[in-house]
């Protein structure tokens, strides 16, 4: 255990989906801006060993990190937020601690011991607590526990923040409970019952919050804030307000007006090393509130009816956007709902247009009239890991007129696999864990689109899948004009294609909005959302 690291765990309450991860990120992100080295990490209650293998419509995206860990989205949250890496020591669930304990007593590592809820899982779920700070690198670990206090499946996680706080000691231990005010519009009144309900059940777990953040449609006038300072135990200056915002990129400047940064410290006694007063993070904002003007993208999926689906990629946007000072229309547009005879007025306004990742041959027909479209009418395209396929697939059918061309995904008998499952998948019968996953390599091919962009030739990014661009074809692609721009060296994989005649045609492997954060855009979606003004200024 690292003793000289402080920890701040978030819990929740009264309702999920009240945002403990923007909170978590915003204010880790007003420490860091104090010089406090801090991470983040997440405590998930399900019993899935990572998210890899839940349903999009479950749980939004799967967000992948560097060294390969399939995680949940919250880390992206807090990746764009801190402008650093994560790992799979950042997200830990339920079935992960489940899976290590049954593992030992297994070996025999127990001796002999009843293998119980306390203390085995709870010492479980403590040695994850602090594994990031055994490294000493963190001043502060901020833990985010998932799920809402009372739920059956987050007990042993709130028994162990518990136990926590003895083993830290004063100053070092910090709870920050979230929760909801909400306002009965008939009685015009804001009603602090079902936070104090929260915050008594967390007691009656044992554990007192030592702030609480309370969020709000509504300004808490002062008697508000009393009461709940006066039913929930806590410091009046504790009880921090937590207004809905017009963008979760205001919230690090709202909780510092809030001073919710200054409670924390004096409570961990702390002291700041710098102080940057946010100043990068406020241009962005400017940037991104005052833009000078706007383009249409279309997102082009099946899991639309859900846009946490495609967190990041709608975040790559809003940063790559604020960089050009361009505000980015978003249109999620389901693949299942193009065909042929509507493509033209489903897509025809767009300035630019998405092909999204995703798995399985549901709207393959209407992702492949998206790509044709894009292609025929020279509207810039931007293609991501089965956007790319796709892309991959549409030019061998229409250009180089290999009719039944496919993915064997889609099609294992395909008698032209251009899209076929990579080698190392061959024999793989589980599904979690097990695909292409976190940072490869990729040299990219001087004067291409993608190296422009770059402005570099070789560049790291993230993968997750299980097939890929069958090489058999490549010379066949590059003389009818689709080029591989970019290529792993060790392997051969095909990372990029473009369209050398196009205005913006390029369609990646990996996937690049994992890596785009407020204060470093990605180069592609930078690029992309440029050939889409352009697009917009030349129509």
């Amino acid at each position: 255990m690292g003793s000289s690291t402080k920890h701040i765990f978030i819990t929740g309450g009264v309702t999920s989906s009240l945002g403990k991860g923007i909170i978590a990120a915003s204010l880790a992100k007003l420490l860091q801006s104090r010089g406090i080295s801090v991470t983040i990490q997440k405590f998930d209650p399900y019993l899935n060993i990572d998210p890899g293998t839940l349903n999009p419509y479950e749980h939004g995206e799967c967000y992948v990190t560097e060294d390969g860990a399939e995680t949940d989205l919250d880390l992206g949250h807090y990746e764009r937020f801190l402008n650093t890496s994560t790992s799979q020591d950042n997200n830990v669930t339920t079935g992960r601690i489940y899976n290590n304990v049954i593992t030992k007593e297994r070996k025999g590592e127990y001796l002999g011991k009843t293998v119980q809820v306390v203390p085995h899982i709870t010492d479980e779920i403590k040695r994850n607590f602090y594994k990031l700070g055994n490294e000493d690198k963190y001043e502060v670990i901020i833990t985010e526990i998932g799920g809402c206090v009372g739920d059956i499946e987050s007990l042993p996680f709130i028994e162990a923040v518990r136990q926590t706080k003895w083993d830290l000691g004063p100053n070092n231990f910090l709870v920050i409970h979230l929760t909801l005010i909400p306002y009965l519009a008939a009685a015009k009144e804001l009603k602090t019952k079902p936070t104090q309900h929260s915050v008594k059940q967390l007691l009656e777990a044992g554990v007192q919050p030592d702030i609480l953040v309370c969020r709000t449609e509504h300004h808490l006038p002062q008697d508000v804030k009393k009461k709940i300072a006066l039913f929930c135990n806590v410091q009046l200056n504790c009880v921090i307000e937590a207004m809905d915002a017009d963008t979760i990129y205001d919230v690090p400047l709202l909780m510092k007006k809030e001073k919710l940064d200054e409670r924390v410290m004096s409570k961990l006694k702390l002291t700041s090393k710098t102080n940057t007063e946010l100043e990068q993070w406020k241009e962005f904002l400017g940037r991104l509130k005052n833009p000078t003007q706007e383009v249409e993208i279309g997102l082009i999926g099946k899991y639309i009816s859900l846009p946490d689906a495609y967190k990041s990629i709608i975040e790559s946007f809003i940063h790559a956007g604020a960089s050009l000072e361009c505000k980015v229309h978003l249109r999620l547009i389901s693949s299942e709902e193009i065909n042929p005879e509507n493509v033209e007025k489903k897509l025809g306004e767009l300035n630019g247009i998405l092909v999204a990742p995703g798995f399985g041959e549901r709207g393959l027909v209407g992702k492949i009239e998206a790509v044709k479209f894009a292609r025929q009418k020279k509207i810039p395209f931007f293609g991501i890991c089965l956007g790319m396929q796709i892309a991959v697939i549409e030019f061998a059918q229409n250009v180089i007129g290999l009719d039944d061309a496919s993915s064997t995904e889609m099609n294992p008998d395909t008698k032209n696999p251009v899209i076929f499952l990579m080698e190392q998948q061959k024999g793989i019968t589980q599904l979690g864990g097990t695909m292409r996953l976190g940072s490869y390599i990729c040299e990219l091919e001087k004067g291409t689109k993608s190296s422009t962009a770059y402005g570099k030739s070789k560049i790291h990014e993230r993968h997750r899948h299980r097939y890929e661009f069958n090489n058999e074809y490549l010379e066949k692609f590059e003389s009818y004009g689709m080029i591989a721009a970019g290529k792993n060296p060790e392997s051969g994989l095909v990372e990029i294609i473009e369209l050398a005649d196009h205005p913006w045609f390029v369609g990646t492997q990996f996937h690049p909005e994992y890596k785009s954060t407020v204060l470093a855009p990605h180069p592609l979606f930078i690029r992309f959302v440029k050939a889409a003004i352009e697009n917009k200024h030349q129509n």
